[in-house]
């Protein structure tokens, strides 16, 4: 029983080990970054969407139905390459001589100074950009649709007692919005979580990729093969993992429905 317990924990604390545990924070970045990107993209989605003007509020409403459309893993593969391009094909403008260019004509970037190399901390950045897009675009329309459950008759009491339009689109309709937009927003916070296990396609050593390297059938010269195929334990770890913070993402937004809901009689709403 000792030899069993000092095998597992020289096995589960090696330095393997210890870099799969560390890089839970590439998955917890992301989320939070994603999150507040999604939390700012869907403001200004469902700005666009409530506004006056005509222009503004087709291009509201095709972001918000085009981009909820779009399969989560294309766009996670698009923006980022689609931005490394850019990025390179600007500095190909200044880097890169017209004859060199010339000569790799179908290649690319079109010359070797052009060449961006990003490193993890950049593709971390653009995967949350990402992430935050596309739920942004469905962050957008639970806002929008909790701008429109906010009863008319609270905004025209703000009236009559002689607040400002402004007074009472801050004071009144955006304080009471937040209770009707919670429930929603909660929803697309546990579905950008799932989608950080996208991240392993952006070269990115997370969880994910580390629970598949870990769990593969590991062999070594010396001591010949060393487990089997154990990526089902570690995809159980995984599984733990998410579920953890399903649970930890549920408490924290009932806390603040809660919050939001204080001074409110708006029944089952602020429940």
């Amino acid at each position: 029983m000792g030899d069993d317990i000092a095998f597992w924990w020289g096995y589960l604390t090696n330095g393997k080990h210890l870099s799969w545990y560390a890089s839970v924070h590439y998955t917890l970045i992301a989320a939070l970054l994603g999150g507040t990107c999604a939390l700012f993209f869907g403001l200004g989605g469902a700005g666009l969407r409530r506004s006056r003007f005509a222009p503004f509020r087709l291009i509201g409403a095709g972001y918000i139905n085009m981009v909820r459309g779009i399969p989560d893993v294309l766009f996670f593969l698009f923006f980022p390459l689609a931005f490394e391009q850019l990025v390179e094909l600007i500095i190909s403008q200044s880097a890169c001589p017209p004859d060199v260019v010339a000569t790799n004509a179908g290649t690319w970037p079109p010359c070797t100074a052009a060449n961006w190399f990003l490193s993890s901390t950049e593709y971390l950045i653009l995967a949350g950009v990402s992430l935050g897009i596309v739920y942004g675009a469905f962050t957008a329309n639970v806002i929008a649709g909790a701008m429109n459950a906010v009863p008319m008759g609270q905004l025209e009491a703000g009236r009559a007692f002689g607040l400002t339009e402004r007074q009472v689109f801050w004071r009144i309709h955006v304080r009471q919005m937040w209770v009707y937009a919670l429930p929603g927003l909660s929803n697309c916070w546990l579905l950008l979580i799932k989608s950080t296990s996208l991240l392993s396609l952006l070269q990115i050593v997370d969880i994910v990729r580390w629970a598949d390297r870990l769990g593969a059938p590991n062999f070594s010269r010396a001591a010949g093969l060393v487990h089997g195929d154990w990526r089902w334990g570690y995809y159980l770890a995984l599984l733990l993992f998410f579920i953890l913070l399903t649970f930890l993402s549920e408490k924290a937004f009932a806390a603040l429905t809660r919050w939001a809901g204080k001074g409110m009689t708006l029944g089952s709403a602020a429940g």
